[in-house]
């Protein structure tokens, strides 16, 4: 098992979309295929959700490396075979996997 599938956080910032000011949540999440992977447990209720979808510009730290990337939301229906793959690495890793996925991509793959 790599590191980041050990960590058990990812720190995922957003801007609000009222606001403008930056709002940092702790997060499970999971890594496939070079990007990283959250679940929303109230889906599109989650107001760090919200401010995705008004801004997909978001900022994260894994194992302690800042990433600039944006975020979007995985729809199950037309992309089930990444979803069911998620959640089925969600599932190992935590037991749970019941919510919105939202992909993280980082820009470039690189860190800031």
């Amino acid at each position: 098992m790599n590191n980041e599938q050990e960590q058990q956080f990812i720190y995922l910032t957003t801007k609000g979309w009222k606001t403008r000011s930056e709002h940092r949540i702790e997060i499970w999440f999971v890594s496939y295929a070079d990007k990283y992977y959250v679940v929303s447990e109230h889906k599109e209720k989650s107001h760090w959700v919200q401010n995705i979808i008004h801004d997909q510009r978001v900022t994260f730290t894994v194992n302690s490396k800042l990433f600039e990337g944006v975020a979007r939301t995985v729809n199950k229906h037309t992309e089930h075979k990444l979803a069911e793959e998620i959640a089925s690495l969600m599932n190992t890793k935590y037991g749970w996997s019941d919510g919105l996925i939202i992909e993280l991509t980082p820009s470039n793959g690189q860190t800031i």
